[in-house]
């Protein structure tokens, strides 16, 4: 009976066990419907307290922020006046354009002068002079002398010439971005299109050297000059101080012609129609002569230019369809539209010039009527190969109506050797006060086009007395717009051989979708490397002044002689512009008189690091001045435009503005409250703009009586002993104190030696930057009562210093000397920790090298608002290693104008008692040491004002910050079940439990998180839209003339045919894997993209062999060189910021279920929030939010661009003051060109003569 009753027994527990396990199989899905439950916000409360206290204190112990700002309790605050500051910035500007202007005056007068007195000299063909390209240095070996005799040289009849190149001393100047120069003399530049032993250029290289003279006396009177220069006519320019010309480029393309400050000087502003002949006969070479003259053209406008191109059979068509019936802006973006379009452009039809002519006349008419365009001079260029007729009645009906004046002067050139019709469109431009020119070969098409200069010239050479002064666009010296597409196809030949190269190493890896993402990311980030500032190219402008012939003759071909100038680089111009009184997030620029940016803090000119972008200077004001009034693309407010007039006109004005900031590589924003002046510079089509934030801009900081420099130095104290040891630095681009004759190796150095100049007796300070003009001087120095002593430009130690900003540096350097002293841990004067806190007395009680070992930290710093840096370092051991202050103070320097310091200052009205926490972006892919850097903006309160004194900081390793986060969350955060982020302000990964995730924007992490934070107000949106991006438009190899169906198209076809099929077999051979390329085409076929596609599966090869040949055709696809070509386009940035409302509601919300799977709670003391999320909820994976940048589909016709889209909607602008389209005595030069020159071969008459005796 027992046996049944323990049967019983066993099979109720199993039934009750079968039970309870069905109950807990049931109960499975609740669990997963209810994971979120796990979320304890309690216990997330108090992690992020405990983080952000411990973060917090170790923050005040270390940098000892209490007693910093105790340290800036003698100085005072007072009202910062935007008015006077941009009043007084202006007037030093135009104070030393004045000096430059100056010294280009000289220059002309001379060379005018210098000309005449050498007019009946001969030409020396043999003349030795400093040639750029060919001069040696002391050592360099002489290149060997040519033997036997050289050739004759087939284009001018004459022997080739030989002169040994002179050898010049170099040396680099610091002032000459280290190029090496000689003060002694000029070297000539000659492009390669100008033979430089024809007589009419060898002679003005002969009486140009006596410039050299005037070069010295100005570079004596004014050290700061940059290059001084005279360009030539002929072609040459001559240039001072002398230095070797750069040979680093493939080609030499310069020619000083071309150049923006040559054009402009030589002519005045002009409205351009040119007329391509479009008919049938304007085929392969004649074509191509024709667009080499088309862009010629076009190569030599400026943005006070206006042009068009239209082509002309039976009808006249635009090149640019969205261009049509009117004129436009010469700009370099428009010029690059009109450049694609002629190369597009197929002949066809007959060409009917009378319509063109009508149609040209009509609408530079229509121009003039409605205030469009230059107003100054007109003309119409006619491209063709000959006229049936002269269209004598056209021209009597719209140009010859006020005779003598014909108010549209007409250039026309005839293409082609074989041409019979010449007379007619000689005619048009003898009749008309232009030039002819004919063209036979694409090598004269350069010079024989420039000879509309000297024609347009004439009213200003007749006047002889009028010299306008020019002011060129902001432009990259020397650099030519075309390397720009030289240097893309490098860059993309580079990057396909990169591909095959890594291929040899990795084998098939290379199509592991990790390796493609991080292939394709990497270089669509070096695509956005847009640096603000780069030493790469060197921007300027340049002022520039006409040369005219003074002969008596002259009058009877109005020669101008060329053009005097000298560079004003744009860094020289910051340097007059006092940041130190904008304070920090203020800055300063400069708008033209069409309304462009000479420069702006926003000013990114480069891509790919090294790269020009294609219209780099055409730049808007409204464009970077991007106003908080959610608006869509290019719909700019009113408010600003009307701002933009009255900048443009120079008036004297003041405005607020919301606006968005956005900085740290455009991948952060603010939106703040701004304040802009205005101010006009006078005597330049230049106006001066300054900009502060409102909410801490409009109070400085400011030192009292009693502390300055010499009443310090009149205790006894010195000043020197202020800046002790080398644990500080100096802002490398401020003007504390500069020496016009000395270069000293760093700034630290040369304001040492101004600190112990201003301790002797006899020191004066010095109260304007620039020198005085020996013109202006006599009356600067009567009238200088009120301003102080002007410098002497005959001193012989001339130089500057900035009062204001020199007895600032002192002052924080005297209270802030302790700063990078080494101090007791254990000293009684650690005010700023709390003695309650466990860490601060775990702080106070440990030695220095634990200390450093156990939180990681590596560095404090102090900046000041007037550009001082100091730090200390934290060393491991007992040892001195200065490495780490050394890589702080190699990228830390610039003190306000740093990302850290300007973010705390940001950071301050969010929450004063906090620290600003960063991690390098996308650190997580780094594999050196990641470091986190800390900062507090520490502000000084006087009579209910308040301004930013200082920020001080301190940098810590990342694994030591993780660790502090693993303490104090313990194993909660490792599980499977949650994840654990501490996100920025701007939503950047500061913590993962992925340390690659570290620097990453959190929504391409988890887009789906991300968009409920956006949705909750966490996080705002804020849309940032860049107007100077580049875009990649697929590029077509074939152009026009190509395109034609010759005989050599086929043999070009089948040698294409047979490339391709070598390779193929050259693919099987070597047995490479299929795809190597496959990213490669890829990123072309959108490098606008955020994030790079995943690849297709890579599928392993199936036993029917479909997958070889499908892979094999896959590859010969991807080995051809997808090349694009670079385009101007407009791009969105989605940004981020916290919602910085107090208490806002959404951190008091718990998690719940699936519906809010996670918890957010701001970190206290910091920009930090911490975001535990709950793994098992599912998640949309495909939901990615990124920062990247986004290309703007403004859903344009299919044949417009960006260009035809800014058209439509045309901004205002300023005319240049100078003007002269017409003189008198115009109409008695009847120099006009050359007709068709017959040239006999002596051989042929003699065969002809021959056989006219036998025949």
């Amino acid at each position: 009976m027992a046996w049944p009753t323990r049967t019983r027994t066993v099979a109720h527990w199993w039934r009750l066990c079968m039970g309870l396990l069905s109950i807990v199989v049931w109960l499975v899905p609740c669990v997963n419907l209810q994971p979120a439950e796990n979320i304890n916000y309690n216990l997330v409360h108090s992690w992020a307290d405990k983080l952000g206290m411990e973060l917090f204190h170790l923050g005040d112990f270390i940098t000892r922020r209490k007693e910093v700002q105790e340290s800036f309790k003698e100085a005072k605050v007072v009202s910062r006046n935007g008015a006077s500051i941009v009043d007084s910035m202006a007037k030093e500007i135009e104070m030393m354009m004045d000096l430059k202007v100056s010294a280009v005056r000289r220059i002309m007068d001379t060379a005018e002068n210098t000309a005449l007195s050498h007019q009946n000299d001969l030409a020396d063909k043999m003349f030795s002079y400093y040639n750029a390209k060919e001069m040696l240095e002391p050592g360099d070996p002489f290149p060997p002398i040519p033997t036997p005799a050289p050739d004759m040289d087939k284009d001018i009849g004459e022997p080739l010439i030989y002169v040994q190149p002179k050898v010049v001393v170099l040396e680099k100047r610091p002032e000459f971005h280290n190029t090496p120069v000689n003060f002694s003399v000029s070297s000539v530049h000659v492009p390669v299109n100008v033979f430089d032993r024809a007589p009419d250029v060898i002679k003005a290289i002969q009486w140009s050297e006596n410039l050299d003279q005037i070069f010295r006396d100005n570079y004596k009177n004014d050290p700061t000059l940059s290059w001084q220069f005279f360009g030539s006519s002929t072609g040459f320019m001559r240039q001072f101080p002398a230095s070797k010309w750069n040979k680093d480029v493939p080609v030499d393309l310069y020619d000083c012609r071309l150049r923006s400050w040559y054009m402009e000087a030589a002519t005045s502003p002009k409205d351009i129609v040119i007329l391509m002949d479009g008919s049938g006969s304007m085929l392969g070479q004649r074509l191509d002569i024709a667009k080499h003259v088309v862009n010629t053209i076009l190569d030599t406008l400026g943005t006070n230019d206006f042009v068009n191109i239209f082509t002309f059979a039976k009808e006249v068509s635009p090149v640019v369809t969205c261009f049509e019936d009117s004129l436009i802006q010469a700009n370099l973006d428009n010029i690059r539209e009109l450049k694609e379009g002629i190369e597009s452009f197929k002949p066809k039809s007959i060409a009917n010039y009378t319509a063109a002519l009508t149609f040209a006349f009509e609408l530079l008419e229509e121009t003039k009527s409605s205030s469009r365009g230059a107003q100054c001079n007109q003309a119409i260029m006619v491209i063709g190969d000959g006229a049936p007729e002269n269209n004598k009645a056209v021209f009597e009906l719209h140009n010859w109506r006020d005779p003598p004046y014909k108010p549209v002067r007409v250039f026309t050139y005839l293409i082609g050797k074989e041409v019979a019709n010449w007379d007619d469109i000689r005619w048009m431009a003898c009749e008309n006060q232009g030039y002819y020119v004919h063209l036979s070969d694409t090598a004269e098409v350069r010079e024989m086009v420039l000879n509309y200069i000297p024609v347009m010239a004439r009213p200003l050479v007749l006047g002889r007395h009028d010299h306008p002064v020019i002011w060129s666009q902001v432009y990259a010296d020397i650099e030519d717009t075309k390397l720009s597409d030289y240097l893309w196809e490098i860059k993309q030949c580079e990057e396909q051989k990169a591909d095959v190269l890594e291929y040899w190493q990795v084998q098939d890896r290379m199509l592991e979708p990790s390796e493609m993402h991080r292939r394709e990311y990497r270089r669509m980030k070096e695509t956005w490397n847009q640096p603000v500032d780069s030493n790469v190219y060197q921007f300027m402008t340049t002022v520039s002044m006409p040369i005219y012939d003074r002969r008596e003759n002259a009058t009877r071909i109005a020669n101008i002689l060329g053009v005097a100038g000298t560079d004003v680089p744009i860094n020289d111009i910051k340097k007059l512009l006092s940041p130190f009184m904008l304070g920090v997030n203020g800055y300063a620029f400069i708008v033209t008189n069409n309304g462009y940016i000479l420069f702006h803090p926003d000013f990114r000119p480069i891509f790919q690091g090294y790269i020009l972008k294609p219209s780099y200077n055409s730049v808007d004001m409204i464009e970077v001045e991007l106003l908080d009034d959610d608006r869509p693309a290019r719909d700019f407010n009113p408010v600003l435009l009307t701002i933009r007039d009255s900048i443009i006109n120079q008036s004297t004005g003041s405005k607020w503005m919301l606006v968005k900031n956005h900085f740290d590589e455009m991948k952060r924003v603010n939106r703040i409250k701004r304040q802009y002046y205005w101010t006009a510079i006078k005597k330049t089509p230049f106006t001066l703009v300054i900009s502060y934030p409102e909410q801490y801009g409009v109070s400085r900081m400011d030192i009292r009586t009693e502390q300055e420099i010499h009443r310090v130095n009149i205790k006894g104290t010195n000043i020197r002993s202020f800046f002790d040891g080398k644990r500080w630095k100096i802002h490398p681009d401020w003007l504390f104190c500069k020496h016009s004759n000395r270069t000293f190796k760093t700034p630290e150095i040369e304001l040492l030696y101004f600190l112990e100049r201003m301790s002797e007796p006899g020191w004066r300070w010095p109260g304007s930057r620039s020198a005085m003009p020996p013109e202006h001087a006599a009356a600067m120095f009567s009238n200088n009562s009120s301003t102080g002593r002007y410098p002497s430009i005959n001193e012989k130690e001339s130089y500057y210093c900035d009062r204001q900003l020199m007895q600032a540096l002192v002052f924080d350097a005297r209270v802030t000397g302790w700063f990078s002293n080494k101090t007791s841990w254990h000293s009684k004067d650690e005010k700023g920790t709390s003695a309650s806190s466990p860490i601060a007395v775990l702080m106070g009680l440990l030695p220095r090298n634990e200390f450093k070992q156990r939180f990681g930290v590596t560095l404090a710093f102090l900046a000041t608002h007037s550009g001082l840096t100091r730090w200390h370092e934290f060393h491991s051991n007992g040892l001195e290693d200065t490495r780490i202050g050394e890589a702080f103070s190699q990228n830390n320097t610039r003190a306000i104008d740093e990302i850290w310091y300007k973010r705390a200052v940001d950071q301050h009205f969010v929450r004063e008692e906090s620290f600003v926490y960063s991690v390098p972006f996308d650190a997580g892919e780094s594999k050196s040491e990641i470091l986190v850097t800390a900062s507090h903006a520490i502000f000084h309160n006087e009579g209910g004002k308040a301004a930013p004194a200082a920020v001080v900081g301190f940098q810590f390793q990342h694994s030591a910050l993780y660790k502090l986060f693993h303490n104090i969350t313990g194993n909660a955060c490792a599980m499977d079940d949650k994840d654990c982020y501490i996100l920025d302000n701007n939503g950047y990964v500061v913590i993962s439990t992925r340390v690659h995730e570290t620097g990453r924007f959190f929504g391409e992490v988890n887009g789906a998180i991300m968009k409920r934070l956006l949705e909750e107000n966490v996080y705002k949106r804020v849309i940032v839209y860049d107007y100077q991006a580049v875009c990649f438009k697929s590029k077509n190899d074939n152009n026009a003339s190509s395109m034609l169906l010759s005989p050599f198209v086929h043999v070009l076809r089948l040698g294409k045919w047979l490339l391709h099929t070598a390779l193929w077999y050259i693919v099987q051979l070597m047995q490479w894997a299929p795809g190597v390329s496959a990213h490669f085409a890829d990123m072309h076929g959108d490098l606008n993209g955020t994030e790079p596609r995943p690849p297709p599966e890579h599928h392993e090869r199936n036993g029917h062999g479909n997958g070889k040949k499908k892979n094999d055709d896959t590859w010969l696809r991807y080995l051809t060189l997808h090349r694009t070509r670079l385009k101007t386009c407009d791009m969105q940035r989605e940004l981020y910021t916290l919602f910085n409302e107090k208490d806002n509601v959404v951190y008091n919300m718990t998690a719940h279920a699936c519906e809010r799977p996670f918890v957010v709670l701001p970190i206290p003391n910091s920009n930090l929030i911490l975001l535990v999320i709950d793994q098992l909820c599912p998640r949309d994976a495909s939901l990615i939010l990124t920062v990247n940048p986004q290309t703007i589909d403004y859903h344009l016709p299919v044949n417009d661009s960006l260009a035809c889209f800014k058209q439509a909607s045309e901004f205002n602008r300023v005319r240049p003051q100078s003007c002269i389209s017409r003189h008198a005595n115009e109409s008695a030069i009847k120099l006009c060109g050359k007709g068709c020159a017959v040239y006999a071969n002596l051989g042929l008459l003699l065969l002809c003569h021959i056989l006219s005796r036998w025949l």
